[in-house]
């Protein structure tokens, strides 16, 4: 268990690790396998509430040519549509890689509870490495953050695919 740092002007949540994150965030990684299989950017996204799952979701960008079917958006979209509520206050999304700007944004958004997610981006992440959207006071509502679940194992995923990718070119 830690704490998320202060960041950005304003205070963090301190957010408890609990047993089910590691169960969930297994449950994102077989969606970032098969998003790995259909040869998309490994990420996966479950979204729960009250210990149930409302979505799961992975990376579409190249099967639906469309730049915004990330893995933490189209998972958004089905919890809100699920639930009949955009305001997904009570929900943890767990997500196999840290957001993006976009799906932070989102999140934000959507006023997401709780984001649980593997390993950092340190180029594009908008949680921790380069921008701090979740818990940035100048924004509307903060999300309480944990980082680090099953790290390596969603780390080695992203790799492998970076790996296939290079050396199928």
């Amino acid at each position: 268990m830690g704490r998320i740092p202060e960041i950005h002007k304003g205070q963090a949540k301190t957010v408890v690790k609990t047993v089910m994150d590691k169960h969930y965030m297994r449950l994102a990684l077989k969606e970032a396998e098969a998003a790995f299989e259909e040869n998309e950017v490994p990420v996966g996204a479950v979204i729960v509430i009250e210990d149930r799952i409302i979505a799961t979701a992975r990376n579409r960008r190249e099967s639906a040519c469309d730049p915004t079917a990330h893995a933490e958006l189209m998972a958004i979209r089905e919890g809100a549509q699920r639930t009949g509520n955009w305001r997904l206050t009570d929900a943890t999304l767990y997500v196999t890689k840290e957001p993006c700007v976009m799906c932070a944004g989102a999140m934000v958004n959507a006023r997401l509870g709780r984001l649980v997610y593997g390993c950092e981006d340190e180029r594009y992440g908008a949680v921790k490495s380069r921008f701090q959207l979740a818990y940035d006071p100048n924004l509307n509502h903060t999300i309480k953050v944990v980082s680090g679940i099953m790290e390596k194992e969603c780390a080695d995923i992203l790799t492998r695919f970076f790996v296939k990718l290079r050396t199928t070119l």
